[in-house]
């Protein structure tokens, strides 16, 4: 009877024991502290359960001596952790702390470029999550039985930025008649002109964060790797759109629990389930986040703070630089880098510069610009358009005409952007507004060109002489003057036409003969001349 009643006791203790992992998806690994907890709660119960049946037969010698055993090894257990967490700690690890981040100092006007409109991403997450909404809901079809997951990762998606989240089970209901085809769609959110996409999948995406058993993917991705301790995962797609998870796995580098970067990559393909772990320096191009914003952050602070060990970081603090309160993405070189600015501990008005790092590979550049910090920039660009009560968001660094220049979406009440805003980062009183991003610049750089801070470009392109029949004609209005776009036989350019300028082109016509003279330009050429055939002019 008391050995069935040993046994009832034990399946017990390892049916809570397997519940507790099937639910928590603890990793078992010295350097989480989970497993450490996980170790002295296990002592502790065994020791309860110890004292609790204790025999008639068992002598109270015996008894305390068992007890003194659960006690020396909880309180080892104990003592190993506190020190194993003082000894990873920066206190006694400084100089290690320090330089977990490999920082190379930038040139601004060589590593930046002036991005395309089309590359640049205008929208903030909050902007983003609202056209997430709007579009799900006018999907009738699916919105009855599945919401918008709230990751919204940010990504490039064939060299534009965009941000993905798939959707997810509106209820557990709608789950249980939904799960065996999976989830049928994600959203991707073009972040440069707003394109919000529904993307329907051929095969249902089948592991996801809104699954309940073995098909969730935290779940699935601790079964998979159970000794794995895992960072904040991503929702991603690769060229060709097919969805997948990013999991980054934590590397301890300081002792214990210390000097957390990320050592691997677990790439999970959402529809099927099958994973594949790459080592941090072969991840895959198409990946944009191994390293997330926050942690990237963090080891920049400790770049920036610790140059001269620790007690220095907390008193005389000299040298010190940390980040500013807020970082946003740009998209380079088909990489998604995070920017934040960096300011002085002691002084904290202004920045001293600004840092990118790329979010996969961690490569970390810091640029020495000193100006406005990025809440002075939101300040001053809803001081603006203070009657309209808009709100700035947080700014994003571009090059203007070799200036950097912070630019900021300007939302009303409901979150949707209605205009943008550029302000000057080294004079951060030069602010311009504009209903678009071309009306922005060409606002910004009229201000740049009054305060001296740049000079009037020479129009060195040489003019040169088509003549040809004309085989496309289109009209267009930009900032109230009417223009004419016109392409000729024999060239692949497009002609940019001013009505104000050349009002006879409002004759020509498709087929017609005309003989232009034009400077070349990024996107169209420039007609600085135009005649048309004698004959066909009526002239």
């Amino acid at each position: 009877m008391k050995g069935k009643k040993k046994l009832v006791i034990v399946l017990i203790a390892l049916l809570a024991a397997g519940i507790y992992y099937y639910a928590a998806l603890p990793a078992v690994n010295l350097h989480s502290s989970e497993t450490w907890f996980a170790a002295l709660i296990l002592l502790v119960i065994l020791a309860a359960l110890y004292i609790g049946r204790k025999r008639p037969e068992v002598t109270e010698l015996r008894h305390n001596k068992v007890l003194k055993g659960f006690g020396i090894v909880i309180l080892a257990l104990g003592i190993i952790y506190l020190a194993g967490a003082l000894l990873s700690s920066p206190i006694v690890n400084a100089k290690k702390y320090q330089q977990l981040m490999t920082v190379e100092e930038g040139e601004f006007t060589e590593d930046i470029e002036e991005l395309p409109y089309e590359k640049i991403p205008i929208l903030d997450r909050d902007t983003a999550v609202i056209l997430g909404d709007r579009k799900m809901g006018s999907m009738v079809d699916m919105v009855s039985q599945f919401d918008v997951d709230d990751i919204y990762s940010q990504i490039n998606y064939q060299d534009r930025p965009y941000r993905v989240t798939p959707l997810k089970y509106a209820s557990i209901i709608k789950w249980f008649t939904n799960r065996s085809e999976g989830i049928p769609a994600y959203i991707r959110i073009n972040m440069a002109d707003q394109t919000t996409e529904l993307v329907q999948l051929e095969e249902g995406i089948k592991y996801t964060t809104s699954e309940h058993f073995n098909r969730n993917i935290y779940r699935h991705l601790r079964f998979a790797h159970p000794t794995y301790i895992y960072g904040e995962l991503s929702f991603e797609i690769d060229e060709e759109g097919v969805p997948y998870w990013i999991a980054p796995v934590k590397k301890f580098n300081i002792g214990l629990f210390g000097g957390e970067t990320v050592g691997k990559v677990v790439i999970c393909n959402a529809i099927n389930g099958e994973m594949t772990t790459y080592d941090i320096e072969d991840v895959p191009q198409w990946v944009d986040r191994a390293y997330s914003a926050d942690l990237l952050v963090q080891l920049f602070d400790y770049y920036g703070t610790l140059k001269h060990g620790f007690l220095n970081s907390v008193l005389s603090q000299k040298d010190c630089l940390k980040t500013t309160d807020g970082y946003n993405y740009l998209a380079l070189d088909d990489d998604v880098w995070m920017y934040t600015g960096v300011t002085s501990v002691n002084q904290d008005q202004s920045n001293v510069g600004f840092v990118l790092s790329n979010q996969r590979t961690m490569e970390t550049r810091y640029y020495e610009v000193e100006g406005a910090t990025e809440a002075a920039a939101m300040s001053s660009a809803e001081g603006q358009v203070q009657n309209l009560q808009y709100k700035a968001t947080f700014p994003l660094l571009l090059n203007i005409s070799d200036a950097p220049t912070y630019l900021l979406s300007l939302k009303d009440s409901a979150g949707l952007v209605k205009k943008y805003a550029m302000v000057n980062v080294q004079q951060y009183q030069i602010v311009a507004i504009g209903d678009s991003i071309g009306q922005c610049e060409d606002n910004y750089l009229e201000l740049l060109l009054g305060n001296g801070i740049k000079e009037v470009e020479q129009d060195t392109r040489k003019e040169e002489t088509l003549t040809g029949k004309v085989t496309k004609v289109a009209q267009a209005v930009l900032e109230g003057s009417s223009h004419y776009y016109l392409m000729v036989e024999g060239s692949d350019a497009i002609f940019d036409v001013p009505v104000a300028d050349f009002i006879d082109v409002i004759r020509v016509e498709p087929g017609m003969e005309i003989t232009i003279e034009y400077k070349e330009g990024k996107k169209t050429n420039t007609v600085t001349a135009l005649e048309l055939a004698t004959a066909e002019a009526g002239l």
